[in-house]
């Protein structure tokens, strides 16, 4: 792997503000985990540069990355979502309500799903991966937009599960 390649791939990971990120190809692997890069071939990590605000402002035509802003943590859930099972994201990838642009969502609000259904496909490095339903229950929110990026554990869908 070239040193431009890898470097794209911290861009990447910055940009999309990844936790964790793994690549393993022709014997060679890296892991990027919370700010740091571990080469699993070499016995050392390199820390990832943090990005920050700069402290003064820049010279007039030159180039500055806007300053970062504070993310909130996920915010607990309104009262009314406590009795409703949440399905979170198991990788990080790309979000898609069904299998072909033209083709119907696999569930939206309303639907009742059963344990093993199909609910969406999460994209991760050119992978479809069926994110399958581990409940029997109706659909009562979809949290994400199609083709929208995901977070490992993000919200995608509430079901209120069958008593």
């Amino acid at each position: 792997m070239e040193f431009d390649e890898i470097n794209r791939i911290l861009e990447m990971v910055r940009e999309h503000e990844l936790s964790e990120f793994e690549l393993e190809r022709e014997g060679f692997k890296i892991k990027i985990k919370k700010g740091a890069v571990v080469n699993a071939s070499a016995p050392f990590a390199v820390p990832m540069a943090q990005q920050a605000a700069p402290a003064m402002p820049p010279a007039s035509g030159s180039y500055s990355p806007a300053p970062l802003e504070a993310v909130p943590s996920s915010p607990s859930p309104p009262s009314d979502e406590v009795d409703f099972a949440i399905v979170k994201s198991p990788i990080v990838g790309t979000f898609f309500r069904s299998a072909e642009p033209c083709a119907p969502a696999f569930v939206d609000v309303g639907t009742t799903v059963k344990k093993g259904e199909v609910l969406c496909i999460i994209e991760a490095m050119k992978l479809m991966n069926e994110i399958d339903s581990e409940y029997d229950g109706e659909i009562v929110k979809v949290y994400v937009e199609n083709g929208q990026p995901v977070q490992y554990g993000e919200r995608l869908f509430a079901i209120k599960p069958n008593v």
